[in-house]
């Protein structure tokens, strides 16, 4: 529920979910394991335990999760069967096999041993918040965030969305280190410098004073800050990067405790509740976001 990574895309016109259809159109595609000649297989489950609805809605926002199934089936282990079953052959004809009849080998000898490889699950979690007009994903790469932006679209037909952020933003995180900070951040002790020449080099600063001259000094060297550990409105800290997403979120106790009065046992109200908490928090620091790079539709 509390997401440590934050992906986030907006909307390029006004979205809503058909809130009639969305369950029907989340089990077109929920989450099946691999048959035994699958490689992989992804599809939605409850974001709530126990729960049979594939969408969890509070706060005028919807929650996904969507499950990866991925079999372990090292490459090492194939491309060894392979050149074994290559040499027996080229013994038996006296002549190289063809790269096309390996291709074909090797696809058999994948097909043979998948029944026996080992799974790897993961989730992908996000939400939609209607009033904000945004997707957040938790996910630390592009990758898995498309991924994740990909099946939601399948299912519902639509998802017209762009990155918050069109543009990379070093400039302006270099500036809260040379000029001023924005009144909700404070910087703390933590970046990443980067040269904007296609062969620099990159500097990371961790546990470090970043007004100290040695620190400011790779600026005036020629270097932007791609990544930057700020706290805000002492409610959360994280690292923001050049192109807006949010790395190593963490709340601060003064956020957490809010819904300790709930109780426990109560699974299903404490889990909603965290949910609205959670999604106030992160509108809270968008708008922040927003205001601070000066972000407008065509950016």
């Amino acid at each position: 529920m509390w997401f440590k990574n934050l992906k986030i895309y907006r909307f390029t016109s006004d979205f809503k979910f058909d809130e009639a259809q969305l369950q029907n159109q989340l089990e077109s595609m929920s989450f099946k394991t691999c048959s035994s000649q699958e490689i992989q297989s992804m599809g939605w489950v409850s974001p709530i335990p126990k729960s049979e609805n594939l969408f969890h809605q509070g706060n005028n926002a919807f929650m996904f999760s969507l499950k990866r199934e991925q079999k372990l089936l090292p490459a090492s282990v194939i491309n060894e069967e392979l050149a074994l079953k290559v040499s027996e052959l080229e013994a038996e004809s006296g002549s190289p096999i063809p790269k096309k009849a390996q291709k074909d080998l090797k696809e058999e000898i994948t097909m043979r041993l998948l029944p026996r490889a080992f799974s790897k699950f993961s989730v992908v979690q996000g939400y939609v918040s209607i009033d904000q007009q945004i997707v957040v994903v938790d996910a630390s790469s592009d990758t898995n965030a498309e991924v994740f932006l990909a099946c939601l679209r399948k299912c519902i037909g639509s998802l017209p969305v762009v990155p918050l952020a069109k543009t990379p933003q070093q400039e302006v995180l270099t500036s809260w280190l040379m000029q001023d900070t924005p009144s909700d951040f404070e910087i703390l002790d933590e970046a990443e410098f980067q040269s904007s020449a296609d062969d620099g080099g990159i500097i990371r600063c961790k546990k470090q004073d970043l007004d100290a001259e040695e620190v400011l000094g790779h600026i005036q060297a020629g270097k932007l800050v791609h990544k930057l550990a700020v706290s805000f409105q002492e409610r959360l800290s994280c690292i923001i990067a050049e192109d807006l997403s949010i790395k190593r979120l963490k709340f601060t106790d003064l956020v957490m405790e809010e819904n300790q009065d709930i109780d426990k046992d109560n699974l299903a109200a404490k889990l909603d509740a965290d949910f609205v908490l959670f999604t106030s928090e992160v509108k809270g620091l968008v708008n922040a976001l927003k205001d601070a790079f000066a972000l407008s539709e065509d950016d």
